[in-house]
């Protein structure tokens, strides 16, 4: 069974709109709710992503493969497992899903004066990453750049792994790499928001110029696409690395 490339492009695009549907929307949504403590918020969150990717990779992984990253598309590409002429369309189909899907949550925000304010408020930024200097996040930018390198490397590292075409278990592979991310926000949301995702960061920081009192967001994103494709390449370094011998 065979895809055509606007079909595969189309389904990175509704991946993408449903993983930012779920980490935004867990992450905006869950403040109409103020018996919620920080630390149930956080946990929300985390599976609500984590949950959610595990839903779009099952729906959309026999099309696209499910990458709904631009890291893990261009290692994907370095691995020599994907075509160079996909990987722009597929950031392009990423980013647009993305933006979609928090633009969606912000249009249901919208139904809230009050939430409206806090959510598109300097501190919130629609549930944007940073670093230190930037909304509410107080860890600099050296520490927060090794984290999102780290945690890329170790995500695009079950990706690649657990896809594998000789992996016996490969089926049960959306399951892994979703708890692998659900994992990464339960320790990354306090430090930075957890993105290892360039198009879990560029999504709400370009809305949020639009709506926020100040630019940090727009003007911190280039962290979150230099460290996690970092990460990305590194893991497709090891990767090729460690495939079996042909004898």
């Amino acid at each position: 069974m065979t895809w055509t490339p606007g079909q595969r492009y189309l389904a990175e695009f509704l991946g993408t709109f449903g993983l930012l549907l779920s980490v935004t929307g867990g992450a905006l949504l869950s403040l109409t709710q103020p018996v919620l403590d920080p630390i149930s918020r956080w946990m929300l969150i985390s599976f609500a992503i984590g949950f959610g990717l595990i839903g779009v990779i099952y729906a959309f992984g026999d099309i696209s493969g499910a990458h709904f990253n631009p890291a893990v598309t261009i290692a994907f590409w370095v691995s020599g497992r994907f075509k160079g002429r996909d990987v722009v369309p597929y950031i392009v189909a990423q980013l647009l899903g993305g933006i979609l899907g928090v633009a969606v949550i912000a249009g249901v925000a919208y139904g809230s004066s009050s939430l409206w304010s806090t959510v598109t408020g300097s501190s919130a930024a629609l549930a944007s990453q940073g670093y230190s200097g930037g909304g509410s996040y107080s860890v600099g930018w050296a520490s927060v750049f090794l984290f999102e390198v780290v945690f890329t490397f170790f995500l695009v590292h079950v990706i690649l792994f657990a896809t594998r075409s000789t992996n016996s278990s490969k089926n049960l592979a959306p399951i892994g790499i979703g708890l692998t991310l659900l994992m990464i926000n339960l320790i990354g949301i306090p430090i930075d928001g957890a993105s290892v995702n360039p198009a879990r960061s560029f999504a709400p920081a370009i809305l949020s110029a639009f709506f926020a009192n100040d630019h940090w967001a727009i003007q911190q994103d280039w962290l979150f696409w230099v460290a996690p494709i970092l990460g990305g390449l590194i893991a497709a370094g090891v990767e090729r690395m460690l495939r079996p011998s042909a004898t």
